[in-house]
C-alpha cells in the first residue's frame, strides 16, 4: 500500500510516496504457474502495491548445478508477466558478478529506488520451506533490518510456524506476514523431468513459455546450456 512521509528538508514540500514493492526471488528455471499464483496471492492478501519477480545470477545454494542462461530465464520471466497488472521483473541480480544473495538485492534495490525518488518499503516473499530455512539465509538480521518478509504455505507444507524461527531471528518479531498460498502442485525440477520425457507441460506454466522452451530447446538430452555470467 502507498503511503506518503514527508520530504527530507522542508515541511512545505509535498510528502513523498513510498510503495510497498514485494521481493519474489528465484532460479525461475522455468516459471510457472506456482510462481504466478503466488505473487497474485501477496498482491490480493497483503498491503503491496506490486510484485517484482528478481531471477537469481548465482544462486548461493544452488553452486556446482547446471542451470539454464541468464538471458533464457529473463526472457521466460518477462514472458509470463507479460500482461499481468502488479507483476513486473527486474534483472538486477543478473548485472552483478558472484553469489546473489537476497539482502544485497534488497539494499541494492532500496538505493535504485532513492536515487530515483521512487522510495520503496520491501517485502520478501517466500514458502514455508524457504521460510523456515531463513536463520540460514546471508546476513538475516541484515535483511530484516531491510524488508519485512511474508511466508505463505507450499503444498506438501504446513502453515509456517514463525515461533522456532523467531526464537532464531528475534528481529524477525513484528516484521513478519503470514498469508495464504496457491495449491498448485508444481514445481520447475518436474517441468524439467517432463520436458526430457516429452510430455506435455502446457497446463504448468505460460503457453509462451512453453512455446519458448521448445522454441529454444531448453532441458531436452544432453543437458541444457550452463549459465553464462
Amino acid at each position: 500500500m502507498t503511503r506518503a512521509r514527508p520530504a527530507a528538508g522542508s515541511g512545505s514540500r509535498r510528502p513523498v510516496e513510498v510503495r510497498s514493492v514485494g521481493v519474489l526471488g528465484g532460479t525461475f528455471d522455468p516459471i510457472h504457474r506456482g510462481h504466478l499464483a503466488l505473487a497474485e496471492c501477496a498482491l490480493d492478501q497483503l498491503a503491496i502495491d506490486e510484485i517484482v519477480l528478481i531471477p537469481a545470477g548465482s544462486p548461493p545454494h544452488k553452486q556446482g548445478r547446471a542451470i539454464s542462461p541468464a538471458d533464457d530465464r529473463l526472457a521466460m520471466v518477462r514472458l509470463a508477466v507479460d500482461g499481468r497488472p502488479g507483476i513486473s521483473v527486474d534483472p538486477i541480480e543478473l548485472r552483478r558478478h558472484g553469489p546473489s544473495y537476497t539482502v544485497d538485492t534488497v539494499a541494492a534495490l532500496l538505493e535504485a529506488a532513492e536515487r530515483d525518488g521512487r522510495p520503496i518499503a520491501p517485502t520478501v516473499i517466500m514458502s514455508a520451506d524457504a521460510f523456515a530455512e531463513l536463520p540460514t539465509w546471508h546476513e538475516p538480521d541484515r535483511l530484516l533490518r531491510l524488508a519485512r518478509i511474508a511466508a505463505a504455505p507450499r503444498r506438501g507444507h504446513l502453515v509456517p510456524d514463525p515461533e522456532p524461527v523467531i526464537a532464531r531471528l528475534p528481529g524477525l518479531a513484528g516484521r513478519l506476514d503470514l498469508f495464504d498460498g496457491p495449491d498448485l502442485d508444481v514445481s520447475s525440477s518436474d517441468i524439467r523431468a517432463r520436458v526430457r520425457a516429452g510430455r506435455p507441460i502446457d497446463h504448468l506454466v505460460p503457453q509462451p513459455v512453453a512455446a519458448y522452451i521448445e522454441a529454444h530447446h531448453l532441458y531436452r538430452d544432453p543437458p541444457w546450456r550452463k549459465t553464462r555470467t
